[in-house]
């Protein structure tokens, strides 16, 4: 197939005027992040923090199906789960705190 100068010329043309048009993309992807996510993310972790300042004042309730153990976990003494937090995870008759 024949393929004119003039139309080889037009869509060379046309691909490098995209190109321009495109390349200020990055930067206002940079910007935007800067400006934008960044704060986000800093507004987000300080209203995390905020709102993590309480206590644990929930009453124990020992329901049948919650904290079921059919065999003792293969650490430690196999009571306490392995990220265990005495704070907020009770054990299977209650947080730590009120056992002792």
């Amino acid at each position: 197939m024949f393929v004119s100068r003039g139309a080889l010329m037009t869509r060379t043309l046309l691909s490098a005027a995209s190109a321009a048009e495109h390349e200020g993309g990055a930067r206002t992807w940079k910007i935007l992040s800067f400006v934008v996510a960044f704060p986000g993310v800093v507004v987000c972790m300080v209203n995390a923090y905020l709102k993590s300042e309480h206590s644990h004042t929930d009453d124990f309730v020992a329901y049948n199906h919650l904290r079921m153990r059919t065999k003792k976990f293969p650490w430690g003494d196999g009571n306490h789960s392995l990220f265990h937090n005495p704070h907020t995870n009770p054990l299977p008759d209650g947080f730590e705190e009120s056992n002792h």
